[in-house]
């Protein structure tokens, strides 16, 4: 959206990444050990035939796409222009954008899991978005932007 995205901050889902990271991971071992039942399957009948390995694969292949899906495209992009809001689903078509001139105030809550836009001062509109996606290293980060811009904004 800007022509110069040095003046960009990108804040992506990777808190949500490292989360399919192990699950992909778990599942991995899962198919690796169905896998290898062939081996006793002449001994104990009972044993899972090693066939099953193949969803799981597929799986676990799904888990670390997505994860590195999350982690490579954003999730908020502060620019000069607002706050770009990217979705989960359909980023691209979904994409909304928040202008600087539009937020009166915001606030993070204690836990630093929700960023709260206010459009007005009276505090009666405005957008509540979830932190939890971005890694909590990060969270700090957002929060001091956003805050930053908004007060330097008032004055």
């Amino acid at each position: 959206m800007v022509a110069e995205p040095k003046k960009e901050l990108r804040f992506t889902r990777s808190g949500q990444a490292a989360q399919f990271c192990v699950v992909g991971a778990v599942v991995t071992g899962v198919a690796v050990t169905l896998a290898a039942t062939g081996y006793y399957r002449e001994i104990n009948p009972d044993v899972p035939h090693p066939a099953w390995a193949v969803p799981c694969f597929v799986l676990a292949a799904g888990c670390f796409w997505l994860a590195r899906h999350l982690t490579k495209h954003a999730y908020l992009i502060l620019s000069p222009l607002g706050l770009e809001i990217f979705p989960f689903y359909r980023p691209a078509k979904g994409m909304q954008i928040v202008m600087w001139q539009e937020i009166s105030g915001a606030d993070i809550d204690s836990e630093e899991k929700w960023l709260t836009l206010h459009f007005d001062v009276a505090k009666t509109s405005g957008m509540h978005l979830s932190m939890r996606p971005v890694r909590r290293k990060l969270r700090s980060l957002l929060a001091k932007a956003v805050l930053g811009r908004v007060s330097r904004q008032d004055s």
